[in-house]
């Protein structure tokens, strides 16, 4: 399955700019089960996909977006998330973009970490409704409650959209760096101030549950207050033209077969991201 259903001209690995690492993991969530079925989700609703962008009078695709095959699930999520870096740490030696799209949030370690190891003077985005920040949660320190926890150890991010955590993340938060979805809510002046935190170049972790629940009720932990699309297209237009976006990925996409426009939203979601980062590149 390509995304985009392209033709195979521009579905190659060795033309391709552009890679996508289907990771269908599931195994630490805690409410609705189903993140493992996201990839395929986000597949397949992009067959239905435009591959022309308006807002930008391109054709991100000509690129070349290989898809690669769905990495294998492991039961401990720490296996997965060395998986993942592997994946993308081979991947990242070969100079390809590198997008990661899950399965739930935990995976995001592993492709972060290899993104650290490559790039100096990096930057991690998360947008998300959740602070993930737990040190460790139900045993695990790579549990999806966890993720920014471990970015942490790695190296500086900012939190973007947050309107939940518990008392104990509460503790690790570094107020400076975070912008709570009640205040961004009603201008984008708070852009100019996360774009003065940030440095040359930045990876984006976008958990789907960071939009409010009108627009995408199929995540595992739905939070009402979320932000809205063009609130976010904006937003990614703003980073990608200001600083260097070197990767990012998308996760938490739990499908429901009874509802596919959220499936849909997030295909459209990694094909603007990606129409973004290479505007000034697009054949």
């Amino acid at each position: 399955m390509n995304f985009g259903g392209l033709p195979e001209e521009f579905c190659k690995l060795e033309s391709s700019k552009i890679v996508i690492l289907p990771v269908p993991y599931d195994g630490t969530s805690t409410w609705i089960k189903g993140s493992d079925k996201g990839p395929e989700a986000l597949l397949e609703a992009s067959e239905n996909m435009e591959i022309y962008d308006i807002d930008t009078d391109s054709e991100v695709h000509k690129k070349g977006i290989f898809t690669a095959p769905f990495l294998k699930s492991e039961k401990k999520p720490e296996k997965m998330v060395q998986k993942v870096y592997e994946q993308v740490h081979m991947y990242l030696k070969k100079n390809k973009f590198t997008v990661t799209i899950g399965g739930e949030h935990s995976i995001s370690i592993g492709a972060i970490k290899a993104y650290f190891e490559k790039y100096d003077d990096l930057t991690v985005i998360q947008l998300d409704a959740h602070a993930d920040m737990r040190p460790e949660y139900e045993g695990s320190p790579y549990s999806h409650a966890c993720v920014m926890a471990r970015v942490k150890e790695m190296g500086p991010f900012l939190q973007v959209g947050i309107r939940s955590m518990s008392a104990e993340e509460r503790e690790h938060i570094d107020t400076d760096r975070i912008f709570y979805a009640d205040k961004i809510y009603e201008s984008n002046n708070w852009m100019f101030d996360l774009l003065n935190k940030l440095t040359k170049n930045v990876y984006i972790t976008f958990d789907l549950d960071v939009l409010d629940p009108s627009i995408m009720p199929s995540t595992g932990t739905p939070e009402p207050g979320g932000m809205l699309w063009y609130q976010v297209i904006d937003f990614l237009r703003t980073i990608n033209q200001k600083t260097n976006v070197v990767g990012f990925d998308i996760v938490e996409l739990c499908p429901n077969r009874h509802n596919k426009a959220p499936d849909f939203l997030a295909a459209k979601l990694l094909y603007q991201m990606l129409t973004y980062k290479f505007i000034n590149h697009v054949e």
